[in-house]
């Protein structure tokens, strides 16, 4: 987000506090009635009753912002709102032949006093509107964030039983080949279950954390595949750097799901490069000689690309490239 942005952001977010809290109410009212009243009587010498054309000004300006707007413009009673209106400059219009606050001894000026009714009715809906607007523009934007962390809780929680359902598999299988290395799944196991259950409750979570994270995925993995091996790669700071946990680990899942090779050694390498403000990160995996009947993501995939859009809808970039003997995965994130 750039400057500019936020400028905007924090200068309307000040405007809607003021204009809509209901803290802030008494000086809003407080301000109205100072101007008419400053108006007015800048206008003294014009005006022979300035007292009753201010009461006049008030009672007109909150009869419609809070008797009529809400009750016709807000209801989209349309005419019932303009037959008020016109009511209202009639009774005025009545009023003010026999009696003229302006100017005794003369007739009202008619068109003069149904300019300034209709100004002043003018300017108070306007406002009524604006607040409305703003209001609904901040329910709108809290429905959207709502629907958005529920959207995000429910990918999350399809992740978590998949991934763990994965390694306990593993574990089981693992149990009846070697016993010892099906007790060292299970201890690195813990660990994952600790991050899983604590600090993937969290809106965010340290890239660093996240890594040892991905480390004790792709050992549990090596332990249970011989011909298997991985590498993590580090570039730049990335020691305070912030992501929503269980991000990467779809693609790292995807890649070792998918490069089981009988044939041969497989390997699957992540490379992570801060930079600039920018998060690079890369998973390339080798691909098995024969391929499997099922070559799709899967719903990890998925899932995580509906996180991507989700929580960085304009500021990510993934570039997926298919090779014959090899698969790439490139997700950069602006920090």
């Amino acid at each position: 987000m750039n400057d500019l942005t936020q400028q905007q952001l924090i200068t309307e977010n000040v405007l809607f506090r003021f204009l809509v809290s209901p803290q802030r109410r008494i000086i809003r009212h407080l301000l109205l009635i100072a101007f008419i009243g400053i108006v007015l009587y800048n206008s003294a010498s014009v005006i022979a009753n300035p007292i009753v054309i201010f009461v006049y000004f008030i009672l007109l300006f909150y009869v419609n912002m809070y008797l009529l707007v809400p009750k016709l413009l807000f209801r989209n009673k349309n005419i019932e709102y303009f037959l008020s209106v016109i009511s209202i400059m009639v009774i005025v219009a009545v009023c003010g032949y026999f009696f003229n606050p302006f100017d005794k001894g003369k007739v009202l000026n008619i068109p003069l006093f149904s300019f300034l009714t209709v100004l002043l009715l003018a300017a108070s809906s306007s406002i009524k509107l604006f607040q409305k607007g703003m209001m609904d523009k901040q329910l709108i934007y809290e429905l959207e964030q709502s629907k958005t962390n529920a959207e995000l809780e429910q990918l999350k929680n399809q992740i978590n039983p998949h991934f763990l359902f994965n390694m306990l598999n593993n574990a089981n299988v693992l149990t009846k080949k070697d016993p010892e290395k099906a007790s060292q799944l299970l201890m690195k196991l813990s660990d994952l279950l600790r991050y899983q259950l604590y600090d993937s409750a969290r809106e965010q979570v340290l890239l660093t954390s996240d890594i040892h994270f991905l480390e004790d995925f792709l050992n549990l993995e090596k332990v249970r595949r011989d011909r298997f091996d991985f590498l993590i790669s580090k570039e730049g700071n990335l020691s305070g750097v912030l992501i929503p946990p269980l991000l990467l680990i779809s693609f790292v899942e995807n890649a070792v799901k998918h490069n089981n090779d009988a044939k041969k050694p497989s390997y699957v390498n992540l490379y992570f490069d801060v930079s600039n403000d920018e998060l690079i990160f890369t998973c390339i995996n080798s691909k098995p000689m024969l391929k499997p009947v099922n070559t799709t993501g899967g719903l990890g995939l998925s899932n995580v690309k509906r996180r991507l859009e989700l929580l960085f809808p304009a500021t990510h970039t993934l570039i997926i490239e298919d090779g014959p003997e090899r698969y790439s995965v490139t997700l950069t994130i602006k920090l």
